[in-house]
């Protein structure tokens, strides 16, 4: 049902429908379009825009159309342009020409957005909540491998010993902060724009604020022109889907780079592992290497959204049709690879003795020299020239940092003492970190326990705000 062409002659080419087109994708926001419709039918029966007796029958038919849109017993059809034409034709269908006064007052400009903001709302809350699900297997595989000593790196080089719970817990904490984004990013949209109308706000909805609060809004924005025209949350939506993307991306970089061959410090589940068409023997990574792939698409969502924004002048124009494509693949590629990235690293094997065997190598040990002459009252830039000196002599002699005699010590140094040799072990160095920052086993062990209620926190509080957007949405 065409929901405008009074003033034309003829209807659009048949180019000009298929550009215009959007129900194809838009129809996602069709349960979301039902709820902003009931709320706006309760606004136009207390202003006496609809009589009341009319308006229980639109309200029934309106809530029958949600059920079969459920069922899917109800679609679009090639005649329908948006979500908007095809739920006023199945309700004017079902009801007769009456379910069309239910536009009076609004206008697709600002229908469209309310729908939109709600579709997100409902999706960001389920992203967290398969988020959380991820940290939690992190938490369990933190704890199970906190007493594993692994070689930690930077630059890709060896760097200084760590506990390998403390390498992977840092997921979890990366993971939470996108958890948190969500939960801000939910307090600063949750703002309603339905009742601004196509631009200047409506004279037949005098009390937008009660619509606001029936769809479970914490308000009104200020400015009709700003609520037609802002997709600022949208945006935010897709950088906070795009950072999330860029940490799986990192997660499966580093389960890719420790599944190879060369590596061999875990091994991937053959339920989250793909072979070769040709080469029997293979056993791929495909989750691990896909997270890595599709944080590209992710980002390239963002730019997509914000490029088309820049330059758009304020109230709607029929660029912001260009929002929705962007953030649906974007939360449908998250859905996706949320579970099987959870159940690959749930199911993860680690090879303690492999990870551990290199801890001492790549002279990962200097820093205790250094740390060692500092507590001596050296200066750390004279004790960090020092600690070089210990790695070029040992490069030289073929040896690592911990096989230095006594009398060589002492001709690099004579500050160097016999004492520092048992300074000079893998466990000596874990064990003296022990700040809340640090890598001794005990301070990761308190730092999981800290993830483990953060996470419980979080999961409660995505809880509680999905059982409220749920009761929201029930008519």
């Amino acid at each position: 049902m065409a929901l405008w062409g009074g003033r034309f002659g003829s209807g659009p080419a048949d180019s000009v429908a298929a550009l215009s087109r959007s129900v194809d994708f838009d129809w996602r926001l069709a349960p979301y379009d039902i709820r902003v419709n009931l709320a706006h039918l309760d606004g136009l029966i207390a202003a006496g825009v609809i009589a009341s007796g009319n308006g229980e029958v639109i309200r029934a038919g309106l809530k029958a159309l949600g059920n079969e849109i459920l069922s899917g017993k109800f679609r679009y059809n090639n005649s329908d342009e948006d979500v908007h034409s095809a739920i006023e034709r199945g309700l004017v269908a079902k009801i007769g020409a009456i379910g069309g006064a239910l536009r009076a007052g609004r206008s697709r400009n600002d229908l469209v957005v309310t729908d939109f903001k709600l579709y997100l709302i409902d999706h960001m809350l389920e992203i967290a909540a398969l988020t959380t699900e991820l940290v939690e297997s992190f938490n369990v595989q933190s704890l199970a491998t906190v007493e594993i000593i692994a070689p930690g790196f930077t630059h890709l080089q060896h760097a200084q010993p760590i506990v390998f719970g403390h390498e992977l817990a840092k997921h979890s904490q990366a993971l939470l902060r996108d958890i948190d984004r969500i939960g801000d990013w939910l307090v600063r949209n949750s703002f309603s724009p339905l009742g601004a109308g196509a631009l200047s706000g409506s004279g037949l909805q005098p009390n937008p604020e009660v619509s606001a609060q029936a769809l479970g809004f914490d308000g009104v924005l200020g400015n009709s022109i700003d609520a037609v025209s802002d997709r600022d949350f949208a945006a935010e939506a897709l950088f906070v889907i795009a950072m999330l993307g860029v940490h799986l991306s990192r997660i499966g970089e580093e389960f890719t780079l420790w599944n190879t061959t060369e590596f061999s410090w875990v091994v991937i589940a053959d339920e989250y592992s793909t072979g070769s068409s040709i080469m029997p023997q293979k056993k791929n990574p495909d989750i691990a290497e896909l997270a890595r792939g599709k944080s590209g698409r992710l980002v390239g969502n963002l730019t997509a959204l914000l490029t088309t924004l820049k330059g758009l002048p304020f109230a709607y124009n029929r660029d912001l049709q260009e929002d929705k494509e962007p953030v649906f693949d974007s939360v449908e590629t998250l859905l996706l690879l949320l579970p099987a990235l959870t159940g690959m690293v749930a199911t993860a094997k680690f090879n303690g003795e492999k990870i551990s065997s290199g801890a001492h190598s790549g002279f990962a040990l200097a820093t205790e020299i250094a740390d060692y002459l500092a507590k001596k009252s050296l200066p750390f830039a004279q004790a960090h020239e020092i600690a070089g000196q210990c790695v070029r002599f040992c490069e030289s002699a073929n040896k690592e940092l911990h096989e230095l005699t006594d009398s060589e010590l002492n001709s690099i140094h004579p500050e160097l003492k016999s004492d520092l040799l048992g300074f000079l072990t893998v466990s000596g160095a874990i064990a003296s970190r022990t700040s809340s920052l640090g890598t001794s086993i005990d301070s990761v062990t308190e730092q999981i326990s800290q993830l483990n209620n953060a996470t419980k926190e979080a999961k409660l509080w995505i809880s509680n705000e999905v059982a409220l957007f749920s009761g929201m949405m029930k008519p």
